[in-house]
């Protein structure tokens, strides 16, 4: 006797099964995310999403969503500080009092900045430095690839992006060269960020004897939410001596821009003297996170001055740091500024606590300006970063829009005395999740440098007037909205 099967009904029962299934699988989401205390935004935002877009936002938070920081992934880091590190940093904090460099008044003022990226990251201070500003691709793969060129015994480098084409070629013929002739040279770049980069390139390096490393490799992004933890940094250090951080990845467009933007605007930073040996303890940390290998010895961090003096620290903040130190370090020096916030970033998308300092300051009678680009890579970005410039010109802060090409520099300016040019966006992504390393410089010669070339670049940019802006149509301010309910998430 068969068996007869209603498949009407089974059907149905078996949407219902998957249909209880599936809320189960929401509510018990949602009530993970409450337990992972995130900010209440961030929070309700996950929430939001999870309830009213079925499925795709269920995948969007496996993908995007899941927080690992300081427990699982990136657990396997492991090797902690360095004991002498922490007792560096110590003592650093009992002799900046009477530190000679504190006795210029103006950075004696920003002292507070000093200690606290000594506190929240070991950020070393250190004095005696040559830096340069490498103010665009042209001047900046040209320092780069002349230092390479006279490595003698090691290159470090460490990139978001490397992509194939005349750069990775003229950086392909040099480490090859190099690691031939005896060099060390150990190269990590982001799985993510240089997706394109071929294996063809990357067996080339690692037959002349690169050692090579992806970061965090993601083969099923759908399964796995390491492709939201990425490595922002650009740092290239050459014989402990001479190190290069800053904003330029090793594209073709930081040299030659592309058709539908123009230009790529961007900056760089040279460094030779003790400061390329805090990059070099980041880089050493990275190395270690990616292969286990501890390669914290002497001849790493030769004991060498330069001649001319420029105080600095190398800050360096991701997933696996116990505080958002660039973050922190950004709101320190808004809401300590008392003269001029001179901000460039190519994402701004800042959080509730650097949207506060920035407002605050600005009617406090800071002259706060803010450049950010008038044509973006990232429709989602730009349009958040539109959301936040109504509430900003209230304030009183002065936006411009640049309009020659795409302007990719991240540069903060103080006071004309304390600047920061790093890897770190004015954004949540670089604030929280990305690995990302910033130079805090406090030296009025430098500041004022990177200052006059922001100004410069003023006079290539519009101002936002906020009469105009607010008359804006109502289709460009729900795009504004909709964008600003999804950057907590990103």
């Amino acid at each position: 006797m068969l068996l007869s099967i209603n498949w009407s009904d089974f059907w149905v029962q078996l949407f219902v099964v998957l249909g209880i299934l599936y809320s189960l699988s929401i509510i018990a989401t949602i009530i993970i995310v409450l337990l992972e205390n995130r900010s209440p935004l961030k929070t309700i935002s996950w929430i939001l999403v999870l309830i009213f877009l079925p499925i795709f936002g269920f995948v969007v938070y496996l993908v995007f969503g899941q927080s690992f920081r300081k427990q699982k992934m990136f657990s396997r880091k492991g090797l902690g500080d360095l004991k002498w590190l922490q007792v560096m940093s110590q003592d650093q904090k009992l002799q900046l009092e009477k530190s000679r460099f504190l006795k210029d008044e103006r950075i004696h003022e920003k002292k507070n900045i000093m200690t606290l990226l000594l506190n929240n990251s070991k950020a070393l201070l250190s004095a005696y430095n040559k830096v340069n500003v490498l103010n665009n691709g042209q001047e900046t793969f040209t320092a780069i690839f002349s230092e390479l060129r006279k490595a003698q015994d090691h290159i470090h480098l460490e990139y978001y992006i490397i992509e194939e084409g005349e750069l990775a070629s003229q950086l392909l013929d040099i480490l090859v060269e190099k690691a031939r002739s005896g060099v060390e040279v150990r190269v990590i770049y982001d799985d993510v960020g240089s997706w394109k980069l071929s294996k063809n390139y990357v067996e080339t390096l690692k037959e002349a004897g690169v050692k090579v490393q992806a970061f965090l490799p993601v083969r099923f992004p759908i399964l796995t939410s390491r492709v939201n933890y990425r490595n922002h940094r650009k740092i290239i250090v050459i014989d402990g001596l001479t190190a290069f951080v800053g904003g330029l990845n090793l594209a073709d467009r930081y040299l030659h821009g592309i058709p539908e933007i123009g230009i790529w605007r961007d900056t760089h930073l040279q460094v030779k003297g003790e400061a390329a040996s805090s990059l070099q303890i980041v880089f050493l940390f990275d190395w270690y996170f990616v292969r286990q290998e501890v390669l914290f010895n002497e001849k790493y961090f030769p004991n060498i001055r330069a001649k001319e003096k420029c105080l600095l620290q190398i800050t360096a903040s991701g997933a696996d740091s116990d505080w958002a130190s660039i973050m922190q370090a950004y709101f320190s020096a808004i809401t300590s500024a008392k003269r001029n916030v001179y901000i460039s970033s190519p994402y701004f998308m800042p959080n509730g606590s650097i949207l506060m300092a920035l407002k605050t300051s600005a009617m406090s009678g800071v002259d706060v300006r803010i450049l950010i680009p008038n044509q973006s890579d990232s429709v989602m970005t730009y349009w958040g970063t539109l959301s936040y410039i109504e509430e900003l010109l209230e304030a009183g802060v002065r936006i411009y829009f640049y309009k020659a090409g795409f302007n990719h520099s991240k540069i903060m300016t103080v006071d004309g005395i304390v600047s920061t040019v790093g890897t770190a966006n004015m954004d949540v992504r670089s604030f929280e999740q990305n690995f990302e390393v910033n130079a805090l410089i406090y030296d009025e010669r430098i500041t004022l440098d990177l200052r006059e070339r922001f100004l410069q670049d003023l006079t290539q940019s519009d101002e936002v007037i906020l009469e105009q802006w607010i008359h804006r149509s109502k289709k460009q301010k729900i795009k504004e909205s909709v964008a600003r309910l999804f950057t907590p998430l990103l």
